[in-house]
């Protein structure tokens, strides 16, 4: 008798994310009620950003199944807060606050400077991919102004022209 080819399951959206990604959502996940896993859905997406380096419809999808949730509460969970990239961003995603306050500081000036060092426009990517800019809602760091986000990860304070010439230098030869 002839074993019956058994075919692989159907992978599902959540095999998308990797193993250290699901024991780091996990983590959050255990922060919460199970009837509120959907409380855990901002910093699945982060971590699910991490790994992808944009939140793809996808990652949008794999993020849901992985909580169990729809992908439209995570879909707009991800078009809601703007640290999420939904398009391809580059290596290095540089936010620079633009709020008054920064504003009020140079952080338009800053701003400026960083879009002719890099040579493109708000919410535009390097044509080598390195980096994207983007301008940020208050960072709440007011007192260190002007400031940028590097990767949603890495606060930058009291950017004149030098100190963004050596963040530049500094994120380039980490390329």
């Amino acid at each position: 008798m002839s074993a019956v080819p058994q075919t692989p399951p159907e992978p599902r959206p959540a095999d998308l994310l990797n193993a250290d990604s699901r024991r780091r959502i996990d983590r959050e996940v255990a922060k919460y009620p199970d009837e509120h896993k959907q409380s855990a859905a901002m910093a699945s997406l982060a971590i699910a950003q991490l790994q992808e380096g944009w939140v793809s419809p996808e990652v949008i999808e794999a993020v849901a199944d992985y909580l169990g949730l729809p992908p439209i509460a995570i879909h707009e969970v991800a078009t809601f807060y703007n640290m999420y990239a939904t398009k391809p961003v580059g290596r290095f995603k540089i936010g620079i606050c633009t709020c008054l306050p920064c504003a009020l500081r140079d952080g338009a000036k800053a701003g400026e400077y960083l879009k002719d060092r890099l040579g493109i426009d708000y919410g535009e990517t390097t044509p080598d991919g390195r980096f994207t800019l983007i301008e940020t809602e208050c960072l709440g760091s007011c007192g260190d102004s002007p400031v940028c986000l590097v990767n949603n990860q890495r606060m930058e304070s009291f950017l004149d022209n030098k100190r963004i010439d050596e963040l530049i230098a500094e994120l380039k030869a980490a390329s």
